[in-house]
């Protein structure tokens, strides 16, 4: 009897939990096309020593635990000193609005460093193979092909969420702070992950061999998939919908298990903080899970066809198809103080469009989003049924 072959994507997550980066992990863990090698945490939506606590609480929400390993990175930019996290999104804790995160059964592993435990999982790979998810600041991400630059042409690619484009780039609507349109979720110029350190970003966008494995997911994307009434629903009450529970209360504050519950309370948390500073009504935009997702692209044609999620180089319902690369950079110049008080434009994106045919970052302009939420659903779904088992258990 042979034995199979794990055709599975490898990925190493790199986030800073945070709400959005709940279901980065949850699609990551559960996704039956993704091997989760491991998780490293970086300092961003709230404190390093916070987001890392988080990150293995979310694990223990959904029984992986003791099967993914999570790893402490980086808790202050490359070359910048320690950023005040900010609370006005994600709260003191980075994972406001639910008692029902629960105290973490297994804590980091503190036997190496965040840069070293990707470098070791990613050389354990075959070439080609794997891919590096950033959903928090790219310092971690810098680090790693900073230390270790020949892994730049071991690993498949690298997906980020970050940066912001505007000027019609999408036709997301992005938010209005004080009257003030804006292009960035941090400044109106920058999106907060480039900006917690733009250096970080500019080391990565400037090395052309890793810019051309790279897939940047930008608020223009991020703010089309936006969680509203009805993708709660779903998350809450699963595809047969609430009328298909009605030993439920029919005011959407409870699902159908613990984990559905906790999921959209930390929702409803993300979603009042959009709306309250963004103006932003309909529901907060889910941001990381969708980096995670871009890595389920270029699969036709290989064992895991099924699962391909389609992300376009081009706006929907457009005439011309075509492949869209990149050449990004980044401003540095500025301090945090005077990207936040004084209107510099420390950390803003820019995208140039490069000749057809030229390698550089892809940026996707849309995706098949009805298609992303049912996939995120179904992960939802195997989280439950693990639970349900008990399969957080100290492995044979």
């Amino acid at each position: 009897m042979g034995s199979s072959v794990d055709n599975r994507i490898p990925v190493w997550l790199d986030c800073d939990p945070g709400h959005d980066d709940t279901f980065a992990i949850l699609l990551a863990a559960y996704h039956p096309a993704i091997r989760i090698l491991g998780i490293s945490t970086v300092f961003g939506n709230a404190s390093l020593e916070k987001t890392t606590r988080n990150a293995c609480s979310i694990l223990t929400s959904i029984s992986r635990s003791h099967s993914i390993p999570v790893y402490i990175g980086a808790s202050h930019a490359l070359h910048r000193p320690h950023l005040h996290a900010p609370t006005d999104i994600h709260g003191e804790s980075g994972l406001d609005g639910t008692k029902l995160l629960p105290t973490p059964l297994v804590g980091p592993d503190t036997s190496v460093d965040a840069v070293t435990a990707m470098s070791t999982a990613l050389r354990s790979c075959a070439p080609g193979t794997a891919w590096v998810v950033a959903t928090g600041s790219f310092t971690n991400a810098a680090q790693l092909f900073l230390s270790h630059p020949d892994l730049v042409s071991h690993i498949k690619g690298l997906s980020l969420m970050g940066g912001a484009f505007g000027t019609g780039f999408t036709p997301a609507i992005l938010g209005t702070v004080d009257g003030v349109p804006r292009v960035g979720n941090w400044t109106q110029f920058a999106e907060f992950n480039v900006l917690a350190d733009p250096e970080a970003a500019h080391a990565i966008f400037s090395n052309k061999e890793l810019a051309g494995k790279t897939t940047l997911i930008p608020l223009d994307l991020t703010h089309m998939v936006l969680t509203t009434e009805q993708v709660r629903d779903l998350i809450l009450y699963g595809p047969e919908g609430k009328e298909a529970h009605p030993e439920l209360p029919q005011d959407g504050s409870k699902g159908k298990t613990t984990l559905r519950t906790m999921l959209v309370e930390l929702l409803m948390f993300f979603a009042k903080t959009y709306a309250d500073v963004f103006g932003i009504t309909e529901g907060p935009p889910l941001h990381d899970p969708l980096a995670v997702a871009a890595v389920l692209t270029g699969l036709v044609g290989t064992p895991l066809e099924e699962y391909q999620i389609p992300f376009w180089d081009f706006s929907p319902g457009t005439v011309e198809k075509h492949r869209e690369r990149f050449e990004v950079t980044v401003v540095t110049e500025g301090s945090y103080e005077d990207a936040r008080v004084n209107g510099a434009k420390t950390g803003m994106t820019v995208a140039k469009p490069l000749p057809e045919g030229e390698e550089g970052v892809r940026i996707p302009r849309g995706l098949d989003i009805p298609l992303f939420w049912k996939v995120l659903e179904e992960c939802v779904s195997r989280a439950d049924e693990a639970n349900a088992r008990g399969d957080d258990v100290l492995p044979n």
